[in-house]
This record gives C-alpha cells, sequence and structure tokens, in this order.
C-alpha cells in the first residue's frame, strides 16, 4: 500500500477477546452502533449497557479474523463484524439473526 493510498476496511470495529478456560470468547462490534439499543419482535440488543463487553481496541476486518481463527465462542454484531465470520466460513448467510435490521450472530465452537 503506497503512503496516498487509504485502506479501504480502516478501524472501523471494536474487538475484545475474553480469555476462559472454556476457550476465548471474541467480541467484535461495528463502532458506529455501540451506545445504541435495537428491539423488535425477534429480540433486544442493548449496546449501551453491554458496550463494555464489546469495546477493547479498534479493529479493522483483518484484525477481528485474526481473532476468530482461535475462539471457543464469538459474539458479532454489526454488517461488517459478522461480514468477518462469513468470509471464514465460520457461518452461513442462513445463520445470521436480525434485529430492527441489525445483523448479529453467535458462533459455538464445540
Amino acid at each position: 500500500m503506497s503512503a496516498g493510498e487509504k485502506r479501504s476496511d480502516g478501524l472501523h470495529m471494536y474487538l475484545k477477546v475474553h480469555e476462559s478456560v472454556q476457550g476465548n470468547v471474541v467480541a467484535a462490534c461495528d463502532a458506529e452502533l455501540i451506545g445504541k439499543v435495537f428491539e423488535d419482535k425477534k429480540g433486544y440488543l442493548d449496546l449501551d449497557r453491554y458496550r463494555g463487553f464489546y469495546v477493547g481496541k479498534k479493529a479493522d476486518e483483518t484484525m477481528v479474523k485474526t481473532a476468530l481463527k482461535a475462539f471457543g465462542s464469538a459474539n458479532l454484531v454489526g454488517k461488517r463484524a459478522v461480514k468477518s465470520a462469513v468470509d471464514l466460513g465460520l457461518a452461513g448467510r442462513d445463520d445470521i439473526m436480525y434485529i430492527k435490521g441489525i445483523p448479529y450472530i453467535q458462533i459455538y465452537r464445540v
């Protein structure tokens, strides 16, 4: 990448890895969703109250994909975060759930 080029993916997500004896819990969320609450008939997603679960370091798609290579479970919210798991083949489009149009997915390795 030359000095004048911008990164196309940027640091548009938050990534936090929670270490656990059962395996790391990877939490990633598109940055613009933090602090918001979404609710519809399908569920409730409170990214204000639970911001501490997701907000670790600012991350790009490569960083999230790297974290997803070694996890016990993953909780991903937002188009970019969910796309990272789909791109790696960890989930299919049919596995994605939506609340108020916001995609999210939970993945567990057994």
